[in-house]
């Protein structure tokens, strides 16, 4: 089941590809997959929706995606978008729900900046009767089971993680040089997201995992916080190739594509991944971000994980709209499957997960 709807699930995507960081405790909740959008959902007006959304900021570059594919689906389905930027500040965030609410808006898009603000979200969403609509960060399950209204769109971070790892250790299957002393442990160095943030938690933990899986020994010999961002990440490898030492480091294990970009950005400064076979280090991120995607076409990028950026922007337009005209939230209604809190199809149920796609040499040019 999961194999076949991944694999209609990047059918849908290789049509409609946008670039593209997502999240869920539940791993076998985005494993199960989502729906396409239905055509029901594809053509009916939502000119009563008026939908205020935040997100947590705006020069993220996946979140970028995701916005600019937010407000196009509200502009074909004739909703009125308004969005602002959070600034990475929860107070900002705060403040900008309290202003949407004001101003009268009938449903609220939120993008948390700090998770654990979620349930005053809620509580403000709920003392004005709006459905609230999280994306790609994901708020507990108690906290989306408090209100009836509470929603929530995004991926899960597991699967990326776990995508990420088999990357990696494809290569090192068909490269045996890779595998620099010959010890048989695959060394690598980890740049990962914010302290605390599941999706930076769950990738962190998947992707040596998945190495293992597949039958190497792995050795962290660095792994610490970029932030998600790309000029921390060069710092940190810079950091790295002084104290641990290009000759040692084997494989670069990212959260998400600028934080990749950052490492190569510190190793081509060294004469690394720039074409000479035995100056390159695999690099993998998660997003398959535009950057991403052309730093794999020149060759200095191994690998990423597609974040359905369409998609998750698409479900929750989708949501916030039909629950802002009063409309039941189901599949028929919002054009993707529902499920409950542990990833069980449920016809009314609060969560959509969209799933990851591999990217590799071999299909990376389906998202360019």
């Amino acid at each position: 089941m999961k194999k076949i709807l991944a694999v209609l699930m990047a059918a849908a995507m290789i049509a409609a590809a946008t670039t593209g960081c997502g999240s869920s405790s539940s791993s076998s909740a985005a494993a199960s997959g989502s729906g396409a959008a239905s055509g029901a959902a594809s053509t009916a007006s939502a000119k009563d929706a008026y939908i205020g959304s935040c997100i947590y900021k705006f020069d993220d570059t996946f979140m970028t995606g995701v916005r600019n594919a937010m407000t196009a689906r509200a502009t074909e389905l004739g909703a009125k978008l308004d969005l602002v930027d959070s600034q990475n500040k929860q107070a900002t965030q705060s403040e900008q729900v309290d202003t949407y609410i004001t101003k009268g808006v009938n449903a609220l898009a939120i993008n948390p900046v700090d998770l654990t603000a979620a349930a005053p979200l809620i509580e403000k969403a709920k003392a004005a009767s709006l459905p609230i609509v999280f994306l790609n960060r994901q708020p507990s399950d108690t906290d989306i089971a408090s209100y009836d209204k509470a929603y929530y769109v995004g991926a899960d971070a597991k699967q990326s993680g776990t995508m990420s790892g088999e990357i990696i250790a494809d290569y090192f299957k068909s490269h045996k040089a890779a595998d620099k002393n010959g010890d048989g442990k695959i060394q690598y160095v980890m740049l990962q997201g914010e302290p605390g943030h599941q999706d930076a938690t769950l990738r962190s933990q998947a992707a040596p995992a998945a190495i293992e899986a597949a039958g190497f020994q792995t050795e962290a010999l660095a792994k610490d916080t970029a932030m998600w961002d790309k000029a921390q990440a060069t710092n940190l490898m810079n950091t790295w190739i002084t104290s641990v030492g290009l000759d040692k480091i084997e494989a670069i294990l990212a959260n998400n594509d600028d934080m990749a970009l950052g490492a190569i950005e510190a190793l081509k400064a060294q004469g690394y991944n720039t074409g000479d076979s035995s100056k390159y280090i695999p690099v993998v991120g998660v997003d398959a971000t535009a950057p991403a995607l052309e730093a794999m076409k020149d060759g200095s990028m191994l690998g990423t994980v597609l974040n359905d950026a369409k998609n998750q922007a698409k479900a929750t337009i989708n949501i916030a709209a039909a629950a802002a005209q009063g409309k039941t939230i189901n599949e028929e209604n919002v054009g993707y499957k529902l499920y409950d809190a542990t990833g069980k199809e449920q016809t009314d149920g609060h969560y959509v997960w969209i799933n990851y796609v591999k990217v590799t040499a071999d299909n990376y040019k389906d998202y360019i």
